[in-house]
């Protein structure tokens, strides 16, 4: 791209930290929108893959992660009857392979303090619509901002820019949810394990090291618990009281760790959207992350497919002469990996969230064998680490 661009970035969580971090050092001249008053983390602790680990690697940013994350070998699931439904090991797909567990305000912290302007960001600003002409962004109280020769659309899995004729194919809520919150990590003894157990398809529990929080040098676990979305939006101190004597059923030596969970409140609620688009560009707008393909958090790909969406936007830019070039480069780049997943994300996440009870008996019975299959396993294994790009 011989001339310097326009860049609009709507949205400022990670898919649009890491575009004005890769498009801001190619020299564009970038206006950043945030809907938050005060930009900030949103979500749960997340498992960075060796995919986004290249990404944050590529920005310089890799030791620091390191320093912030908890380094995740092993990723251990079983049904309630303790029989052992996945075992897969990083280091069974590569040599020092391995995930990072973090937490979102660290990922958030670690971007955010490697932008250079971000006391430019236009905080507090929402979106609403785009202009006639495409080239211009109105937000609520009718203000006109631009023009704009890109317009990279980082707003989430409740994007308002994918609202366009043509553009989406399918953004249904799934059916089911968690409840989760952060919890010390000082006596749990699986320090590098991200742990889940399964009761049917209808409850599944698990406990991920994340590393560190930003207010604090001690070490902590994301603790989530799966639920019908219903029952996610409802939830309440008495739905609290439920929980804690479940998992006391289910996985004794977790309770402990809620210990100090006494109010409904300190847990927070996540719903999940499928999304699909027909096209991951239209007209000068590039859709990235969760705003392109917010999926289940099953696979644990979101935050990583934001990072490689941000980088393959940038090498898009850079390798062609004109904008419409470039965003068929970043749209062919990014299509079959992306459609993979959502594919899978789909498929798979039945068998750990539905009422369909039966799936569950085929799971229990059906993955611990395939993943001793040198075949399956090497295949379970790129699915896990965000490496599988092709189907065959």
């Amino acid at each position: 791209m011989r001339d310097k661009l326009r860049i609009a970035v709507v949205g400022y969580g990670v898919a649009g930290q890491a575009s004005c971090l890769l498009l801001g050092a190619a020299g564009h001249e970038l206006t950043v929108f945030e809907q938050a008053a005060a930009p900030g983390p949103v979500g749960a602790g997340f498992l960075l893959q060796p995919t986004g680990l290249s990404v944050l690697t590529r920005l310089g940013l890799h030791e620091q992660a390191l320093a912030r994350g908890q380094r995740i070998e092993r990723l251990y699931g079983c049904n309630a009857a303790g029989r052992m439904v996945m075992d897969m090991r990083y280091g069974q797909h590569a040599p020092g392979c391995f995930g990072l567990g973090m937490t979102r305000g660290a990922l958030f912290s670690l971007l955010d303090g490697a932008y250079p302007a971000r006391g430019t960001i236009r905080s507090g600003t929402r979106i609403d619509h785009l202009s006639e002409d495409g080239r211009h962004l109105i937000d609520t109280v009718g203000e006109r901002h631009g023009p704009f020769d890109l317009i990279v659309a980082a707003d989430g899995a409740h994007s308002v820019l994918r609202h366009q004729h043509g553009v989406t194919r399918r953004e249904p809520l799934y059916p089911w949810g968690a409840m989760w919150c952060l919890l010390p990590a000082a006596h749990w003894p699986h320090a590098d394990t991200l742990h889940q157990r399964y009761a049917g398809t209808r409850e599944m529990i698990g406990l991920m090291p994340v590393g560190h929080r930003d207010d604090t040098d001690s070490r902590w676990l994301t603790f989530f618990y799966s639920l019908p979305g219903d029952q996610v939006d409802a939830f309440d101190d008495d739905a609290l009281v439920r929980m804690r004597q479940r998992v006391g059923e289910l996985w004794p030596d977790a309770l402990p760790m809620l210990d100090g969970i006494r109010a409904a409140s300190q847990l927070h609620r996540a719903r999940y959207r499928d999304v699909v688009l027909r096209r991951s560009v239209w007209n000068n707008i590039a859709f990235i992350g969760d705003a392109a393909h917010a999926m289940s958090p099953q696979l644990g790909q979101g935050v990583n497919m934001a990072l490689l969406d941000a980088q393959a936007l940038a090498d898009a830019l850079a390798a062609n002469d004109d904008v419409a070039s470039a965003l068929d480069g970043y749209r062919r780049a990014r299509r079959t990996h992306v459609g993979i997943y959502q594919y899978l994300s789909r498929w798979l996440t039945p068998l750990f969230q539905s009422h369909h009870d039966s799936l569950a008996t085929v799971r229990d019975r059906v993955f611990g064998p395939l993943g001793r299959m040198p075949i399956a396993r090497g295949q379970m294994l790129r699915i896990l680490t965000g490496t599988k790009r092709t189907w065959w």
